[in-house]
């Protein structure tokens, strides 16, 4: 059991880089994720959030090194696994497992429901005979999946069904850290309360560790206790969720929670930022901080200066805007 002062997973400098063909045969880069510090901590949720294209599902895949950085440090319980190889992260993956946005890709189509869920329990010799169907059984029971679907296949159920086998796939062999990677983004609105009140009683019993990741923020306020915000591949901001909710400090957390639905964004328009400008490439990513070409209060020196992701006002409030002063003040959209 990990220390809750130890991180169960940390990562530094976090770098990845995609080649991609330019004009002429030239050949560039795409700097999906640029030099991201983490760290997660044993049984909490860790809420990571931004727009589409802001490289959270790319970190998602670097945590679970279904990816190899191409710069950078990912450590997990201790262990360096930034170049550890399939064998090497064989165990790893008792422990580190995923949840993916889609419940039916995710899923095999040709195998029963029951052996989609027995797979890694095999795969690992964790359970054979009557202790692997025993340990199937409880974990259908602690998903909310009827004994009755064992038999079934994925598309013989709906969108919510399927994730929660994915779910149930992904517990089976207790990990000590779940990264879900926008788990209700394809479910209807009135499936998604089933599936995150289940990952929150499933962590309750279970004491799992949760990367939470997600364009929703109403979403990820619900499931985190720390939040941090991505653009552009870099994390702008973060902080415990109760802090960034009532005072964010990063103008791109502001106009992010400005766009919230009018329950929670005020109702009057005068207050609701609309950011001008789509978010620029990655290929081609601008001097300066990256946000500055879609800035309402930006600066000359944002435009030539990228700024560090710094405390400001307290120890536990990261902040990446040249802006903000160090005593937590700044500008408000």
């Amino acid at each position: 059991m990990v220390s809750p002062d130890v991180p169960v997973l940390r990562a530094r400098g976090l770098i990845k880089e995609f080649p991609v063909g330019g004009s002429l045969g030239r050949k560039s880069a795409l700097r999906a994720v640029d030099q991201v510090d983490l760290e997660l901590h044993a049984g909490k949720t860790h809420g990571l959030v931004g727009e589409s294209g802001s490289g959270k599902s790319t970190l998602g895949k670097l945590l679970m090194r279904l990816l190899t950085p191409t710069a950078g440090t990912v450590e997990f319980e201790g262990q360096d696994i930034t170049r550890a190889d399939r064998r090497q992260l064989r165990p790893v993956h008792r422990r580190l497992r995923m949840v993916f946005q889609d419940p039916y890709s995710s899923l095999d189509p040709r195998m029963t429901i029951g052996d989609i869920v027995a797979e890694p329990l095999r795969l690992h010799r964790v359970a054979r005979g009557r202790a692997l169907d025993e340990r199937v059984a409880a974990l259908f029971d602690q998903c909310g999946l009827s004994p009755a679907w064992r038999h079934r296949y994925p598309h013989e159920l709906s969108g919510g069904q399927r994730q929660r086998v994915g779910i149930a796939r992904a517990l089976s062999l207790q990990p000590s850290l779940l990264i879900a990677d926008e788990p209700v983004s394809a479910l209807d609105v009135s499936v998604q309360a089933g599936i995150l009140n289940l990952l929150k009683d499933l962590q309750q019993q279970l004491g799992f560790t949760c990367l939470f990741i997600s364009h929703d923020l109403s979403v990820v306020e619900f499931m985190s206790d720390r939040i941090a915000v991505m653009y552009l591949g870099k994390i702008v901001e973060e902080a415990k969720a109760s802090e960034l909710f009532v005072q964010p400090r990063h103008p791109y957390t502001q106009a992010l929670l400005s766009a919230e639905p009018p329950l929670r964004a005020a109702p009057d328009a005068a207050r609701r930022v609309v950011l001008s400008g789509d978010l620029p490439s990655a290929l081609d990513p601008p001097a300066g901080c990256l946000f500055h070409t879609r800035c309402p209060v930006a600066e000359p020196t944002c435009r030539v200066e990228q700024p560090e992701l710094a405390t400001r006002g307290d120890d536990e409030h990261l902040v990446a805007c040249h802006l903000v002063l160090p005593d937590g003040t700044g500008p408000r959209l």
